[in-house]
Protein backbone atom coordinates (compact mmCIF):
# COMPACT_ATOMS: atom_id res chain seq x y z
CA UNK A 1 0.00 0.00 0.00
CA UNK A 2 2.94 2.40 1.25
CA UNK A 3 4.38 1.54 -2.61
CA UNK A 4 1.69 2.21 -4.51
CA UNK A 5 1.43 5.88 -2.54
CA UNK A 6 4.78 7.11 -3.01
CA UNK A 7 4.32 6.06 -6.41
CA UNK A 8 0.83 7.88 -6.49
CA UNK A 9 2.00 10.40 -4.85
CA UNK A 10 5.42 11.01 -7.18
CA UNK A 11 3.68 10.85 -10.53
CA UNK A 12 0.98 13.68 -9.10
CA UNK A 13 4.88 15.59 -8.45
CA UNK A 14 6.12 14.85 -12.10
CA UNK A 15 2.71 15.51 -13.54
CA UNK A 16 2.01 18.81 -12.07
CA UNK A 17 5.92 20.35 -12.79
CA UNK A 18 5.59 23.19 -15.30
CA UNK A 19 8.63 22.80 -17.33
CA UNK A 20 10.25 25.65 -19.69
CA UNK A 21 9.04 25.45 -23.13
CA UNK A 22 12.45 24.99 -24.68
CA UNK A 23 13.44 26.57 -28.25
CA UNK A 24 11.90 25.21 -31.21
CA UNK A 25 8.90 24.07 -29.74
CA UNK A 26 5.60 24.86 -28.35
CA UNK A 27 4.50 22.45 -25.45
CA UNK A 28 0.76 24.07 -25.56
CA UNK A 29 -0.07 23.48 -28.44
CA UNK A 30 -0.47 19.80 -31.09
CA UNK A 31 3.42 19.65 -33.28
CA UNK A 32 2.96 19.87 -36.60
CA UNK A 33 3.14 16.34 -38.29
CA UNK A 34 2.52 15.81 -41.92
CA UNK A 35 0.34 12.73 -42.80
CA UNK A 36 1.31 11.41 -45.86
CA UNK A 37 -1.59 10.99 -48.84
CA UNK A 38 0.84 8.00 -49.93
CA UNK A 39 1.79 6.06 -47.67
CA UNK A 40 5.58 6.36 -46.06
CA UNK A 41 6.27 9.93 -48.85
CA UNK A 42 6.89 13.21 -48.00
CA UNK A 43 6.95 16.18 -50.48
CA UNK A 44 9.14 18.72 -50.89
CA UNK A 45 7.89 20.45 -49.17
CA UNK A 46 7.71 18.24 -46.07
CA UNK A 47 11.21 17.33 -46.58
CA UNK A 48 12.20 21.15 -47.03
CA UNK A 49 10.73 21.52 -43.35
CA UNK A 50 13.16 18.80 -41.70
CA UNK A 51 10.72 15.44 -41.91
CA UNK A 52 12.58 12.89 -42.45
CA UNK A 53 11.19 8.98 -43.40
CA UNK A 54 12.89 6.38 -41.28
CA UNK A 55 11.54 3.50 -43.09
CA UNK A 56 11.14 3.78 -46.76
CA UNK A 57 8.16 1.43 -46.91
CA UNK A 58 10.01 -1.07 -49.06
CA UNK A 59 13.20 -2.00 -47.43
CA UNK A 60 15.32 -2.57 -44.11
CA UNK A 61 17.20 0.11 -44.88
CA UNK A 62 18.28 1.81 -41.54
CA UNK A 63 17.21 -0.34 -39.21
CA UNK A 64 19.11 -3.42 -37.62
CA UNK A 65 18.50 -6.22 -34.79
CA UNK A 66 18.64 -4.58 -31.58
CA UNK A 67 20.85 -7.40 -30.52
CA UNK A 68 23.08 -7.52 -34.38
CA UNK A 69 24.87 -5.22 -36.66
CA UNK A 70 21.98 -7.35 -38.97
CA UNK A 71 18.16 -6.84 -39.62
CA UNK A 72 16.45 -9.64 -38.16
CA UNK A 73 16.53 -12.75 -40.80
CA UNK A 74 12.79 -13.89 -39.45
CA UNK A 75 9.71 -12.21 -37.19
CA UNK A 76 8.97 -9.37 -39.42
CA UNK A 77 7.72 -8.66 -42.46
CA UNK A 78 6.96 -6.04 -45.12
CA UNK A 79 3.50 -6.14 -47.12
CA UNK A 80 2.01 -3.65 -48.99
CA UNK A 81 3.88 -0.57 -47.53
CA UNK A 82 3.31 -1.80 -43.60
CA UNK A 83 6.54 -3.57 -41.75
CA UNK A 84 5.02 -6.43 -39.05
CA UNK A 85 5.90 -8.56 -36.79
CA UNK A 86 5.01 -11.46 -36.54
CA UNK A 87 1.89 -13.49 -34.57
CA UNK A 88 2.18 -14.47 -31.63
CA UNK A 89 -0.48 -14.38 -28.29
CA UNK A 90 1.82 -11.30 -27.47
CA UNK A 91 3.35 -12.70 -24.02
CA UNK A 92 7.25 -12.85 -24.54
CA UNK A 93 9.55 -10.22 -25.42
CA UNK A 94 11.60 -10.86 -28.43
CA UNK A 95 9.87 -14.02 -28.90
CA UNK A 96 9.98 -13.99 -32.86
CA UNK A 97 12.30 -11.84 -34.70
CA UNK A 98 13.29 -9.91 -32.09
CA UNK A 99 13.56 -5.90 -31.26
CA UNK A 100 14.73 -3.61 -34.23
CA UNK A 101 16.15 -0.56 -33.52
CA UNK A 102 17.50 3.30 -36.02
CA UNK A 103 20.81 2.52 -37.01
CA UNK A 104 21.08 6.23 -36.21
CA UNK A 105 20.84 7.56 -32.60
CA UNK A 106 18.90 10.86 -32.09
CA UNK A 107 18.06 13.65 -29.07
CA UNK A 108 15.28 16.32 -29.98
CA UNK A 109 13.11 15.72 -31.72
CA UNK A 110 9.37 14.59 -33.48
CA UNK A 111 8.49 11.12 -34.04
CA UNK A 112 5.14 10.18 -35.87
CA UNK A 113 4.43 6.00 -36.10
CA UNK A 114 1.44 4.86 -37.60
CA UNK A 115 0.49 1.60 -35.86
CA UNK A 116 -2.53 -0.97 -36.21
CA UNK A 117 -2.73 -3.96 -33.76
CA UNK A 118 -4.61 -7.08 -33.41
CA UNK A 119 -6.32 -9.00 -30.81
CA UNK A 120 -4.37 -9.39 -27.66
CA UNK A 121 -1.47 -7.52 -29.29
CA UNK A 122 1.63 -6.13 -27.10
CA UNK A 123 4.25 -3.94 -28.74
CA UNK A 124 5.83 -0.99 -28.40
CA UNK A 125 7.67 2.29 -29.92
CA UNK A 126 11.28 2.75 -27.53
CA UNK A 127 13.40 6.05 -27.71
CA UNK A 128 16.45 6.88 -25.82
CA UNK A 129 17.18 3.39 -26.43
CA UNK A 130 20.54 1.51 -25.14
CA UNK A 131 21.16 -1.70 -26.96
CA UNK A 132 24.08 -2.53 -25.30
CA UNK A 133 22.59 -2.26 -21.79
CA UNK A 134 20.31 -5.55 -21.84
CA UNK A 135 22.45 -8.39 -22.81
CA UNK A 136 20.23 -10.68 -21.09
CA UNK A 137 16.78 -11.98 -22.41
CA UNK A 138 13.75 -9.97 -23.30
CA UNK A 139 13.84 -6.35 -24.84
CA UNK A 140 16.23 -3.67 -24.98
CA UNK A 141 15.62 -0.68 -22.58
CA UNK A 142 14.69 2.55 -23.17
CA UNK A 143 11.61 4.51 -22.82
CA UNK A 144 8.54 3.36 -24.05
CA UNK A 145 5.27 4.25 -25.58
CA UNK A 146 3.49 1.33 -24.82
CA UNK A 147 1.22 -0.21 -27.89
CA UNK A 148 -1.11 -2.91 -26.49
CA UNK A 149 -4.58 -4.20 -26.88
CA UNK A 150 -5.89 -2.43 -23.18
CA UNK A 151 -9.08 -5.49 -23.43
CA UNK A 152 -8.05 -8.57 -24.13
CA UNK A 153 -3.45 -8.09 -22.88
CA UNK A 154 -3.68 -8.75 -19.10
CA UNK A 155 -0.58 -6.42 -18.98
CA UNK A 156 -3.41 -3.66 -18.72
CA UNK A 157 -4.09 -4.52 -15.62
CA UNK A 158 -0.57 -4.73 -14.06
CA UNK A 159 1.84 -2.05 -13.47
CA UNK A 160 0.45 1.22 -11.03
CA UNK A 161 -2.55 3.37 -12.08
CA UNK A 162 -2.76 2.30 -15.55
CA UNK A 163 0.78 2.70 -16.22
CA UNK A 164 1.10 -0.37 -18.79
CA UNK A 165 -2.05 0.32 -21.06
CA UNK A 166 -1.73 2.09 -24.53
CA UNK A 167 0.39 5.08 -25.18
CA UNK A 168 1.58 5.56 -21.59
CA UNK A 169 5.32 5.56 -20.67
CA UNK A 170 5.22 1.90 -20.08
CA UNK A 171 5.49 1.31 -16.27
CA UNK A 172 6.15 5.02 -14.97
CA UNK A 173 3.61 6.89 -15.80
CA UNK A 174 -0.42 6.08 -17.09
CA UNK A 175 -1.70 7.95 -20.37
CA UNK A 176 -4.51 10.29 -20.03
CA UNK A 177 -6.62 9.25 -23.08
CA UNK A 178 -9.81 9.66 -22.24
CA UNK A 179 -10.35 12.50 -24.72
CA UNK A 180 -8.15 10.43 -27.43
CA UNK A 181 -10.04 8.92 -30.47
CA UNK A 182 -8.98 5.73 -31.03
CA UNK A 183 -10.05 3.27 -33.40
CA UNK A 184 -9.01 -0.50 -32.07
CA UNK A 185 -7.89 -2.56 -34.71
CA UNK A 186 -7.61 0.28 -37.31
CA UNK A 187 -4.82 2.94 -38.05
CA UNK A 188 -3.85 4.52 -34.85
CA UNK A 189 -0.94 7.35 -34.80
CA UNK A 190 1.84 8.10 -32.27
CA UNK A 191 3.68 11.09 -31.93
CA UNK A 192 6.57 11.28 -29.55
CA UNK A 193 8.14 14.60 -29.00
CA UNK A 194 11.58 14.95 -27.07
CA UNK A 195 13.30 18.75 -26.73
CA UNK A 196 15.34 18.87 -24.06
CA UNK A 197 14.26 17.31 -20.83
CA UNK A 198 10.19 17.46 -21.56
CA UNK A 199 8.94 14.68 -23.17
CA UNK A 200 5.33 14.73 -24.55
CA UNK A 201 2.87 11.35 -26.22
CA UNK A 202 0.60 12.09 -28.14
CA UNK A 203 -2.41 9.66 -29.36
CA UNK A 204 -4.16 10.83 -32.51
CA UNK A 205 -3.72 14.32 -32.18
CA UNK A 206 -4.49 14.19 -28.61
CA UNK A 207 -1.64 14.77 -25.86
CA UNK A 208 -1.75 11.72 -23.10
CA UNK A 209 1.43 11.88 -21.67
CA UNK A 210 3.91 14.72 -20.35
CA UNK A 211 6.81 14.94 -18.33
CA UNK A 212 10.27 16.13 -17.77
CA UNK A 213 13.33 13.86 -17.14
CA UNK A 214 16.81 14.80 -15.20
CA UNK A 215 15.28 15.59 -12.60
CA UNK A 216 14.79 14.25 -8.85
CA UNK A 217 11.35 13.22 -9.30
CA UNK A 218 11.47 11.67 -12.59
CA UNK A 219 14.60 9.37 -10.94
CA UNK A 220 12.25 8.72 -8.14
CA UNK A 221 9.48 7.66 -10.28
CA UNK A 222 11.96 5.30 -11.88
CA UNK A 223 13.29 3.74 -8.92
CA UNK A 224 10.00 2.73 -8.21
CA UNK A 225 9.62 0.38 -11.32
CA UNK A 226 10.80 -2.10 -13.18
CA UNK A 227 13.83 -0.11 -14.55
CA UNK A 228 15.69 0.95 -11.50
CA UNK A 229 18.55 -1.93 -12.04
CA UNK A 230 19.27 0.43 -15.51
CA UNK A 231 21.83 3.22 -13.96
CA UNK A 232 20.44 6.64 -14.73
CA UNK A 233 17.52 5.34 -17.29
CA UNK A 234 15.96 7.71 -19.93
CA UNK A 235 18.20 10.70 -18.70
CA UNK A 236 21.20 10.28 -21.49
CA UNK A 237 20.80 12.65 -24.42
CA UNK A 238 20.56 10.39 -27.32
CA UNK A 239 19.81 7.18 -28.36
CA UNK A 240 17.92 4.84 -31.08
CA UNK A 241 14.73 4.61 -31.53
CA UNK A 242 12.87 0.89 -30.99
CA UNK A 243 10.20 -1.31 -32.46
CA UNK A 244 9.31 -3.86 -30.02
CA UNK A 245 8.76 -7.52 -30.83
CA UNK A 246 6.58 -8.78 -28.36
CA UNK A 247 5.68 -11.98 -29.70
CA UNK A 248 2.36 -10.08 -31.60
CA UNK A 249 1.31 -9.37 -34.48
CA UNK A 250 1.44 -5.39 -35.19
CA UNK A 251 1.50 -3.17 -37.98
CA UNK A 252 3.58 -0.34 -38.81
CA UNK A 253 4.01 2.49 -41.44
CA UNK A 254 4.37 6.13 -41.82
CA UNK A 255 7.69 6.37 -39.73
CA UNK A 256 8.37 9.90 -39.79
CA UNK A 257 11.01 12.54 -37.78
CA UNK A 258 11.67 15.62 -37.30
CA UNK A 259 14.46 16.70 -35.83
CA UNK A 260 14.69 19.80 -33.03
Amino acid sequence: MKKYLLTGLLLAALCACAPKAPAGYDPTKAPDVPKPETPNTLTKAQQADGWKLLWDGKTTDGWRSARAENFPTGGWTIQNGELCSAPGDGQNEAANGGDIITRAQYGNFILSVDFKITPGANSGIKYFVRPDLNKGEGSAIGCEFQILDDELHPDAKLGLNGNRTLASLYDLIPAAKENAPLDKFGWNTAWVVVDGDLVQHWLNGVKVVEYTRNNQLFNALVSHSKYKIWPDFGNQQTGNILLQDHGAEVHFRNILIKEL
